[in-house]
């Protein structure tokens, strides 16, 4: 039986959700993309506000990370969070997309649609010395043997290096390469358990936890914990290179943030306990 490519991610010959890279045209018009957080907070569909996110991800200067939307900032858009986890799930099946845990918090997990990831993981590859480097043979068995088999946020030892020796003899470099590359990090709780990882992230996740608290403290400073969230939206962050309306999204899925319709638009409020 041919062994599955790295490239093998077809799906069965049932219609596929729309990747954002099947063809150049976004699925989304201009204006849609372009408007405010206001105008665009919720959708009825979870692949729609996906692709949307995924065209409002923070450009950040000097770092090549591709987008990826946090969980909670799908909640902040599809209220039925039930359709959310069953259509995530679903995306997951069919290779659409990755889940990954996030060390900036428990409950933070970021989604990755397949295609950036594996920008992201040859990205990776070639940083951390390519595939010239000794025992660099796991790169192709982790892209070939692991990334599609294995959908889960973890991964045990003993299935990792299963799946790796369809390629060769594993040792312990092969793993220490794939941890040094960034696609592996070792649970600190149980050391042979494995998140899958997005390579290069740290920066981003710094600057997602300063800039949760930066506009939850400027919020708290307001007589009565609100402000209106087009004008919000509009804040310059002084700690976190993250834009306003990246991070809104987290903090209204998340619960730390609600909104309020009012005559003169949505306010975002604290919320209470």
């Amino acid at each position: 039986m041919t062994e599955p490519s790295s490239s093998s991610y077809s799906l069965s010959s049932k219609k596929r959700p729309r990747s954002p890279n099947d063809n150049d045209e976004h699925p989304l018009g201009r204006d849609q993309i372009c408007s405010s957080l206001e105008d665009n907070l919720t959708f009825n569909d979870t692949m729609i506000a996906l692709q949307l996110m995924r065209t409002q991800f923070p450009k950040l200067e000097k770092l090549v990370v591709q987008p990826f939307i946090l969980q909670s900032q799908l909640y902040s858009s599809v209220k039925d969070r039930t359709q959310v986890d069953r259509d995530l799930e679903s995306f997951k099946k069919e290779k659409v997309l990755r889940i990954f845990k996030l060390s900036s918090g428990q409950d933070d997990h970021a989604i990755m649609f397949m295609d950036d990831y594996l920008k992201q993981v040859a990205f990776a590859i070639k940083r951390s010395g390519g595939k010239e480097q000794d025992g660099s043979e796991v790169f192709e068995w982790f892209e070939r043997y692991v990334v599609p088999s294995k959908l889960d946020v973890s991964i045990n030892q003993l299935e990792l290096c299963s799946l790796l020796s369809r390629g060769g003899d594993v040792t312990d470099k092969h793993i220490t390469l794939l941890m040094n590359a960034g696609l592996l990090t070792r649970q600190l709780i149980d050391p042979y358990i494995y998140w899958f990882a997005i390579p290069r992230i740290g920066p981003i996740l710094k600057g997602l936890s300063q800039g949760r608290k930066e506009i939850l403290s400027l919020l708290n400073r307001k007589k009565y914990k609100e402000m209106l969230l087009s004008s919000l939206e509009k804040t310059k962050l002084r700690l976190s290179p993250l834009d306003t309306r990246f991070l809104l999204r987290d903090l209204i899925g998340s619960g730390h943030i609600k909104t309020v319709q009012t005559p003169t638009g949505l306010l975002a409020r604290i919320t209470r306990d």
